[in-house]
């Protein structure tokens, strides 16, 4: 059963407005859809859109930060639950551990290895979790062409396909 819904986002307040709209809709979606946010942590970017949505629907925040980024006045007081990591690995154990599904939003590098290291914990067993690549204006286009490149070169077998879904609106992210 899913409860707890990890979303990997983009910590930037600088995007297009279609990115945090997304942010938002999909927010909203989790915490009328009685679902939680598992999420970083802080009140930047598309990860706060998010977060303060399902907030505002009912749902509850969990966050886990490490303290790097709490030294550096990341972190929001918002969070029904807060976790505290001793750096970035132990982040990603932490939202794994305490998450039933995982979606992915538009972000940058973090983002991209969070989702990666998902798709490989599923791809071995590890986890059997929902994962959603939410692609809000075509952003991930370019690595799901790379995905297929993957898998037509033969570094892995075409069922990696059936490891994530991907969500052309957070509606159907939902679903």
């Amino acid at each position: 059963m899913i409860k707890n819904i990890c979303v990997f986002a983009s910590s930037s307040n600088y995007l297009e407005e279609a990115f945090y709209e997304d942010s938002r809709a999909l927010g909203k979606l989790i915490g009328q859809n009685g679902f939680n946010i598992v999420y970083g942590g802080s009140t930047l970017g598309m990860m706060w859109a998010c977060a303060e949505q399902v907030k505002n629907n009912g749902g509850k925040i969990y966050g886990v930060m490490p303290q790097r980024l709490v030294d550096m006045g990341c972190r929001t007081d918002n969070c029904d639950e807060f976790h505290l990591a001793i750096g970035m690995r132990d982040r990603k154990q932490k939202m794994d551990e305490i998450s039933d599904a995982v979606v992915a939003l538009a972000g940058g590098f973090g983002t991209l290895e969070e989702l990666a290291e998902m798709i490989v914990q599923k791809q071995l067993g590890y986890n059997k979790k929902p994962i959603v690549i939410l692609n809000t204006n075509g952003f991930y286009d370019k690595l799901l062409e790379f995905f297929d490149v993957i898998i037509e070169e033969k570094f892995a077998n075409r069922i990696s396909k059936e490891l994530y879904f991907v969500a052309k609106t957070p509606q159907e992210a939902i679903d």
